[in-house]
């Protein structure tokens, strides 16, 4: 479980994890990311545009990370984006600038 496991981040590092741990979390800090969605009224604090996600492509789109359906995506391009099609879209941007360097 992702909160035991921080512990052990903690003292030893993500070095000392099994496979199956690191997989557990990087989905978990996904999926953190993933809820930190940029909400209308935080734009003034954010400097986010606010978007609007229906709850169940949330839901279905929390199920395939958790599924690891997007394990393949950095971490970076989950968090303050609205819904997956938007997560799968600043991957691709962040790609591009990596690319261009």
């Amino acid at each position: 479980d992702y909160k035991s496991l921080q512990d052990i981040i903690a003292i030893l590092g993500m070095d000392e994890l099994s496979e199956d741990d690191k997989l557990t979390v990087s989905r978990a800090r996904k999926i953190e990311k993933f809820l930190s969605q940029p909400f209308q009224v935080a734009e003034v604090f954010t400097g986010h545009i606010g978007k609007l996600v229906p709850i169940e492509k949330t839901i279905e789109s929390f199920k395939q990370i958790l599924e690891g359906k997007y394990d393949h995506l950095p971490e970076a391009a989950f968090y303050m984006v609205g819904d997956i099609d938007d997560v799968i879209q600043k991957a691709d941007r962040l790609a591009e600038e990596l690319a261009a360097q």
